[in-house]
């Protein structure tokens, strides 16, 4: 609750004028206590803890003050803190009196303060105001809107006032032929009261107090930093909640909370962010939560991520993750919901709370049983290597196979399969260089190859003729001439020749000496 967080200074003080301006030409006027437009509309403090931010002055005019100078909260609360997001349902409420139909908005000149219809009394969108006449809600005899603050303090330092000194409250008095939707809550008091405090851009922390049992609750997380701006939470809804005063704290993380671990799914999704749902209530005993998140498109584009792979994933009590039903919201869906279109949002369901982790499905293609059909080959001769591709991720993928030799590719494969497909990849490569070879597939290594050396002669043994005689048979080690199969013309040409080789040596020294 904002009042109980004692923070830095930063005040956001506003004071509602005093006319109420009736675009019909009706009266207004400043009756005591909460009354105004002649009775037609009241405008009051709304009932729960956040209607502190609300009172009326000496003047009897509606003021809001979140700041240390609202007498009706206490003497410790110092204000919002600087540099982050809060909000505020249930602040005060505008109850429509007379008999015939109005529509009323409000005119505010501030930037940072946003007046918000509360979901429960009139159909908003997470980005529903009440400011500006196109923003109008209907209001029949004694219906009732509950309005409440979203306070940008972003970017803002301590001693800052938010939003302008005055708003005002208008009202256009409309035919009953002429309404086309009537909202509105009932005016019984029985609309729980939501708070908001951001202690920082990845913190929230709720409270709702007097919820129906069996009633609904949506918490604006005003895009709550899971991963900077890259990935945010929006929104979070509980439905057929237990009753009573309900608080939740929620942080949002880049990296694994130490207590859950990092996201160790079925199908080895790839982790974005992570997300901390701490609750003061039995989560079971309601009837579901939605969560809204949503990323920025640009992040996606640059980490490869398709929005239609992105799902959330629960961390069970028995330590393991869960895969949530989530979907994402395409631009026309996205625009009929009233949410901003640079953003690329999802929702997904849970039946509990705990550590949530935004995830990717992503295909895991992993290559299993490797072995070659030979261990010894002859130098250009083929070999094969058979190796089994199992896709274990959760979306089909794609992988090139690639057999090397010492590190040169000899062989590869492009494979293509489902989740949880398998299939057998034949490699076959050559290799022409002797010796050990190590083979290896996709940089694993598979097997030492022995490629055999070639033949480098023949056994002078098997081409000597029978009954030629060897050296040892001489018992010399001189050469033994062989039958050569020279005629003795050939014979005395040879002689010759050497003779003139012979004779040339002596020559040529004595040439060289003179």
């Amino acid at each position: 609750m904002l009042s109980r967080r004692r923070t830095v200074i930063l005040a956001v003080a506003l004071v509602a004028a005093g006319s109420l301006v009736f675009t019909t030409g009706a009266a207004v006027l400043d009756d005591p206590a909460d009354t105004v437009a002649e009775d037609r509309l009241t405008v009051q403090p709304a009932e729960g803890p956040n209607g502190k931010y609300a009172y009326l002055n000496d003047a009897e005019e509606v003021v809001i003050d979140i700041s240390p100078t609202n007498p009706k909260l206490s003497a410790e609360f110092e204000g919002v803190t600087p540099d982050t997001f809060a909000s505020a349902d249930g602040v005060f409420t505008i109850t429509y009196t007379a008999d015939e139909y109005a529509r009323v908005w409000i005119e505010h000149g501030g930037e940072n303060v946003t007046f918000v219809p509360d979901s429960d009394s009139v159909k908003g969108t997470v980005d529903s105001t009440l400011e500006g006449e196109p923003n109008n809600v209907t209001l029949g005899p004694n219906e009732t809107v509950t309005v409440g603050l979203r306070i940008d303090a972003r970017g803002e330092v301590a001693g800052t006032q938010l939003g302008a000194n005055e708003f005002s409250i208008r009202a256009e008095v409309v035919d009953p032929e002429d309404v086309s939707v009537s909202s509105g809550g009932d005016g019984d008091g029985n609309s729980p009261s939501v708070s908001v405090m951001s202690p920082a851009t990845n913190e929230r922390e709720f409270v709702a107090t007097d919820t129906r049992p069996g009633g609904d609750v949506t918490f604006d997380a005003g895009g709550m930093e899971m991963d900077g701006g890259n990935v945010t939470v929006d929104r979070i809804e509980l439905a057929g909640v237990p009753g009573g005063d309900l608080e939740l704290d929620v942080t949002g993380s880049p990296d694994a909370f130490d207590e859950a671990g990092a996201l160790d799914a079925a199908r080895r999704p790839r982790s974005l962010a992570y997300l901390s749902l701490q609750h003061s209530f039995d989560a079971e005993g309601a009837d579901g939560t939605t969560l809204r998140f949503s990323a920025d498109p640009a992040y996606l584009d640059r980490a490869g991520v398709a929005p239609e792979h992105v799902a959330l994933y629960r961390r069970t009590d028995t330590g393991g993750w869960e895969r949530l039903p989530t979907d994402p919201l395409d631009g026309p869906a996205a625009r009929q919901r009233g949410l901003p279109d640079d953003r690329v949002h999802f929702r997904a369901r849970t039946d509990d709370l705990s550590t949530f982790a935004v995830g990717e499905r992503v295909p895991r293609l992993d290559v299993t049983d490797t072995a070659t059909d030979a261990s010894v080959v002859a130098p250009g001769e083929s070999v094969t290597v058979r190796t089994t591709v199992t896709n274990g991720g959760g979306v089909a993928g794609e992988r090139t196979v690639t057999l090397t030799a010492n590190g040169e590719t000899v062989a590869a494969e492009r494979v293509t399969l489902d989740p949880g497909a398998s299939t057998t990849v034949e490699l076959t490569g050559q290799v022409a260089t002797a010796g050990e070879v190590t083979l290896s597939v996709d940089d694993a290594e598979v097997e030492t190859l022995l490629v055999e050396q070639p033949d480098a002669g023949t056994d002078p043994a098997a081409e000597r003729p029978e009954g030629a005689a060897t050296p040892e048979d001489t018992g010399s080690d001189s050469p033994v001439l062989e039958p050569s199969g020279v005629d003795i013309d050939g014979l005395a040409g040879l002689a010759l020749l050497v003779g003139i080789v012979t004779a040339a040596v002596p020559l040529v020294r004595r040439i060289s000496r003179q």
